[in-house]
């Protein structure tokens, strides 16, 4: 019998009826292992791109919360707060009024840009499918291969028995 490595018959003409030599075999595999994982960025990129638009609309949301309460109270403080007093209320409870309406809106912007953020989803199909390649790919190196592929070697193609 002929020495075998890598599960091919190395007395065995590697271009008889179509077969394909371990070099051409390699190349397929590196080509298309390549090719499965750039469709899995571009799958992983599908999926967190909106999460990415929504995580954008929640971080504006709590910027737009910081500007009012820190920078918001004290111009909009003194107005209010003198229009309160001018309505006949004490200077020190129009004042307190109207700090308390300014922290309420930031605090409702706040909780509409956390609630944005809880929006966001994990990419779970790309994490499952990168899971199932990369258990595949293991199995294939531990020499167990993909179920669909244990199958009958071709005629002519000794296997190792490693």
């Amino acid at each position: 019998m002929a020495k075998t490595t890598v599960g091919v018959d190395l007395d065995a003409d590697a271009h008889l009826d179509g077969q394909q030599s371990l070099g051409q075999l390699v190349s397929t595999a590196t080509t298309n292992l390549s090719a499965l994982l750039h469709d899995e960025i571009a799958l992983l990129k599908a999926e967190t791109r909106e999460d990415i638009k929504r995580a954008g609309a929640g971080g504006a949301a709590l910027g737009v919360a910081g500007v009012l309460v820190l920078f918001g109270i004290p111009v909009l403080s003194f107005a209010a707060a003198y229009g309160l007093h001018a309505l006949g209320l004490h200077l020190a409870w129009s004042f307190l009024i109207v700090f308390g309406v300014h922290v309420l809106l930031g605090a409702l912007a706040a909780l509409w840009g956390i609630a944005k953020m809880r929006q966001m989803r994990k990419p779970e199909r790309a994490m499952n499918s990168t899971k199932e390649t990369a258990t595949v790919i293991s199995d294939s190196l531990r020499g167990r291969g993909h179920p669909a592929d244990r199958r009958k070697p071709a005629a002519g193609v000794a296997r190792s028995e490693s």
